[in-house]
């Protein structure tokens, strides 16, 4: 970690340090994309060195929380409960703390040669499923999830707070084409896994090989037909009626979980 980043990470959150004088920039609402809430996602970004910090707002509950797990930080002065409902939406579940700073920066495709399992999501829209992807992506191995410039959602609060933290351990990589990108990772070696509810074979039926792109699509709408025409193989999660779909959040939890245990048999 640079002299820099140690400087500015013990410095208080929201101190313009030197610049005394200068009014500090207009705290942005909740739904934009610099503002984190609720306790793991705003503990991880903070201790995240990648992290450039506006602007910590916390009870005093969570203010104590967070001193065990984040050492050599100076604090803010506690807020209310109602003050930061007032700041950040009386209907946002903030969970006593919310954080104002930049989103991270976003690799490029050619960063994840080497990993070893990549999540990429078809225009999947929905914050939440992306956040709860992100997290059993962290859960289970996976460095990097792959979406599409558009149809995609950006790094809001509600992602990050759905992510659970795993926005700091799970890097988002935005592409214009996903499947010129799911063939470019095929030429670096990527086996490419599609998750499709009418394919014939099941999950689990062979080992995945490595290194992986599991790839899944929209609730609803699935792979589309050039993005299931680009993957090496297509696999179906063995359910049984009278549900026989999941949301993809689930599905991808469930199909990187076998993608680790066929590793290890």
């Amino acid at each position: 970690m640079s002299n820099d980043t140690n400087m500015r990470r013990r410095r208080r959150p929201g101190e313009n340090a030197g610049r005394s004088g200068r009014r500090s920039p207009r705290t942005p609402p909740a739904d934009s994309p610099s503002a984190i809430y609720g306790f793991h996602a705003v503990s991880e970004a903070l201790k995240n060195p990648e992290r450039k910090i506006h602007r910590l707002v916390a009870t005093a509950n969570a203010l104590n929380r967070l001193k065990g797990l984040v050492p050599d930080m100076e604090w803010p002065e506690p807020s209310t409960t109602r003050e930061m409902d007032k700041l950040l939406g009386s209907d946002t579940v903030h969970q006593g703390v919310a954080l104002f700073c930049d989103p991270l920066a976003e690799p490029e495709l050619s960063d994840c040669i080497g990993a070893d399992m990549i999540v990429a999501l078809d225009q999947v829209t929905d914050p939440h499923n992306v956040g709860a992807v992100l997290r059993s992506a962290a859960a289970f191995g996976a460095t990097f999830l792959i979406m599409t410039d558009r149809h995609s959602p950006p790094e809001t609060g509600v992602l990050a707070k759905t992510a659970s933290g795993a926005l700091e351990h799970v890097a988002i990589v935005r592409v214009r084409n996903l499947s010129n990108a799911l063939e470019e990772l095929r030429d670096a070696g990527f086996h490419l896994l599609g998750l499709d509810g009418e394919a014939a074979d099941a999950l689990g039926d062979e080992p995945v090989p490595k290194p992986a792109v599991l790839v899944l699509g929209a609730e609803g709408k699935g792979l589309r037909e050039k993005t299931a025409a680009t993957c090496d193989r297509l696999v179906r999660l063995p359910t049984r009626p009278p549900i026989a779909s999941l949301n993809v959040s689930n599905a991808a939890a469930i199909a990187l979980y076998e993608a680790g245990r066929s590793e290890r048999r």
